[in-house]
């Protein structure tokens, strides 16, 4: 429950809380460039709205920062059955833009759901691990109920449809599993399994998806169609060159060849103004985060704060690591946000509020005896 404790502020990590406010300035400057020509004169502009979204985030941060976060966890599958129902209302009273059906209002703002499973997943597979230690390594047969959170909302999310965010949740039961232990015989029948399942999960696709795969594999087959995302985005970082061409002079971004700049295209943008240079700074930090995510791992107090700390630390990671690879194209455009600096929303204020509870695990292991 909600404790206010003095060693709480005394023991702030004020690195973490940095970093990330290093990033929201980051995003924040790189949203206004990449919505500086799109923003419509009676529109507000983007960067207005994601600092909104950012001050909501702090307010999520907060309360998951004060709050025990053994308390949350405690009440992790009941957090976790609220956001399947918002998965469900979303076919419901959800609208629908650009052929997907993603989005709930809530009063004035739209909210996304399938971001805030992405979190409350964590919580669930977290207390489950916790209360479920074989102290050995996991059979494939232990792992069914696991299994059973993370399939429900992948087949819900991919139905509005959704690859992106259904490939994360999916990426984060596995990270996890690895985590608390895989027996090596379960890995080999997991991994034998998948070889066989994945070319019949083609045919479950939607036609954009298979093209984007197609795509992935050569750009040049559709240039004005699926391929144009990712040869424009390939042109505006190379265009930055070593030091980039300077804030709101990127070609591609101000003359509006680069297609989702301000979501999933965010880093071309970055790239394109700041260089080669920017571009390895902003990735240093990104990898200081993380870094920094498996401290607060390592030193957790119990099993319980590292299970959790994991797996905020790799959804971070690998949201870096799959958005980062598609804008450069070593992987297919599948529509992962750069975390803190894509506009949207849903995406900021469940990460900031992931954040709170990582502060929370760290400032706890000096509470807990």
């Amino acid at each position: 429950m909600l404790k206010l404790d003095r060693r709480l502020i005394l023991n702030f990590d004020w690195t973490l809380f940095i970093m990330v406010l290093l990033l929201n300035g980051i995003g924040l400057i790189n949203v206004y460039s990449a919505g500086f020509s799109l923003t419509e004169p009676n529109q507000t502009p983007f960067y207005i709205k994601q600092l909104q979204w950012i001050l909501i985030g702090m307010v999520g941060m907060s309360v998951a920062f004060f709050l025990d976060y053994r308390f949350i966890v405690r009440h992790g599958y009941v957090i976790y059955g609220v956001s399947l129902l918002l998965l469900l209302v979303v076919f419901t009273t959800g609208y629908a833009t650009r052929g997907s059906q993603r989005w709930i209002a809530l009063g004035g703002f739209t909210f996304q759901p399938s971001e805030l499973v992405k979190l409350t997943l964590i919580l669930a597979l977290a207390k489950y691990f916790d209360r479920h230690r074989m102290g050995r390594d996991y059979r494939l047969s232990e792992l069914f109920t696991p299994f059973l959170l993370v399939i429900v909302p992948f087949v819900l999310i991919l139905k509005q449809p959704d690859l992106g965010t259904g490939l994360i949740l999916l990426i984060i039961f596995l990270s996890l599993v690895f985590f608390v232990g895989l027996d090596w015989r379960a890995f080999l029948a997991a991994a034998a399994s998948s070889i066989v399942v994945a070319p019949i999960g083609w045919f479950f696709l939607k036609d954009y998806q298979k093209g984007r795969i197609l795509t992935f594999f050569s750009p040049e087959r559709d240039p004005l169609g699926s391929g144009y995302h990712i040869i424009q985005s390939m042109i505006a970082v190379g265009s930055g060159g070593l030091f980039g061409k300077g804030f709101l002079q990127g070609s591609q971004t101000q003359l509006k060849f680069l297609p989702e700049q301000q979501t999933d295209f965010v880093f071309s943008v970055f790239a394109e103004e700041w260089g080669f240079l920017g571009g390895m700074i902003l990735m240093t930090i990104f990898l200081s985060l993380v870094l920094w995510g498996m401290k607060i791992v390592i030193h957790s107090k119990d099993y319980l704060g590292a299970l959790v700390a994991f797996g905020i630390t790799m959804l971070i990671f690998w949201e870096v690591f799959i958005n980062i690879g598609m804008v450069l194209g070593i992987l297919p455009v599948v529509g992962i946000p750069l975390p803190f600096l894509s506009y949207g929303g849903s995406s900021m204020v469940v990460l900031m509020t992931a954040i709170g509870l990582l502060m929370n695990i760290s400032v706890r292991r000096f509470l807990l005896q």
